[in-house]
């Protein structure tokens, strides 16, 4: 006959082969990402060499309420979750790098559904009334897009530069694809590497291998370019337009040490130095998020400084 402990035993037993069934398939869930590939490894290593991995822009300014919705993580995150812009969203939740967390939903299901974007719903761009609809880069446009418009003229025809930070504020990408965000009477239209590609910033920035520095990957340029489309020659033509307008800003005393001249310029010499800010130094795409669009805003600056 079986005793109190008998049976006390045996339901023990089964307790522990019950949790061990569930720990089992607990532990096969992680191991889909936790494992002795490069799966995991190999996104870090790129992410430390990134801007976006070595902590400059948070330790810059994530602490800031007016900035922390793009410069710190944990922040952007927070805003993702608060349906609100970065414009809108001023609380700072913790000073954090941009890591995985801040793009994927990490450890939600313990499997490789955790690499889910946080959003990939479109943007409405709050300095222009656009949309961006680019697949998964709507997750990169939340921040890399113009927080400001150049001002009007006023009375006399002049525009006011305020600040040595004048300008359309850091990450106008997305703007550019659409081919907006420039100053004067420029104007611009999407380009193709926003209507015709698929995922937008994700497929050129992080390709098939998702490799994760966020330098643009030649092996997706392949995809549609071959060398009689010289894509090299087309961005030395920019480089070159860009250091003539340099140059002129410079003879204008407009622009110097990297930053704009405080000062009251004519409207056209202004809409010149804004457009020089939004290229080559927010953008810095050489022309390749829309290159006829660049090529048009470069060509009226200059004319509008000689």
């Amino acid at each position: 006959m079986r005793t109190r402990k008998t049976f006390m035993t045996l339901a023990l037993v089964a307790l522990l082969v019950g949790a061990s069934s569930v720990l089992a398939q607990e532990l096969a869930n992680c191991m889909e990402c936790h494992d002795d590939t490069t799966l995991i490894t190999g996104k870090q290593t790129g992410m430390s060499m990134a801007v976006h991995g070595t902590g400059t822009s948070f330790d810059y300014a994530g602490g800031r309420g007016s900035c922390t919705a793009c410069h710190s993580g944990a922040s952007f995150s927070a805003m993702v979750a608060a349906g609100q812009t970065p414009a809108e969203f001023k609380t700072v939740v913790d000073v954090t790098r941009q890591d995985c967390r801040a793009c994927h939903q990490i450890h939600t299901s313990y499997t490789t559904a955790d690499w889910a974007l946080e959003t990939v719903d479109p943007v409405l761009l709050y300095a222009s009334d656009m949309l961006f609809e680019g697949g998964k880069g709507n997750l990169c446009a939340n921040c890399h897009q113009p927080r400001r418009t150049i001002a009007e003229a006023d009375a006399d025809g002049n525009i006011r530069v305020t600040s040595t930070h004048w300008g359309p504020h850091h990450g106008p990408q997305s703007a550019m694809l659409l081919g907006t965000g420039g100053a004067g009477d420029v104007e611009g239209a999407p380009g193709y590497h926003y209507r015709l590609v698929e995922d937008s910033c994700v497929f050129c920035h992080l390709g098939e291998n998702d490799g994760h520095t966020f330098e643009a990957v030649d092996a997706s340029c392949d995809v549609c370019h071959d060398e009689a489309d010289n894509i090299g020659a087309k961005m030395d033509e920019i480089d070159v337009l860009i250091a003539e307008l340099h140059d002129l800003l410079e003879a204008k005393d407009m622009y110097h040490d990297g930053h704009p001249v405080v000062g009251t310029y004519p409207a056209a010499e202004a809409q010149a130095l804004w457009n020089y800010i939004l290229i080559a130094v927010e953008d810095a795409s050489h022309g390749a998020h829309n290159l006829p669009y660049t090529l048009d805003l470069l060509n009226a600056s200059i004319a509008a400084l000689q």
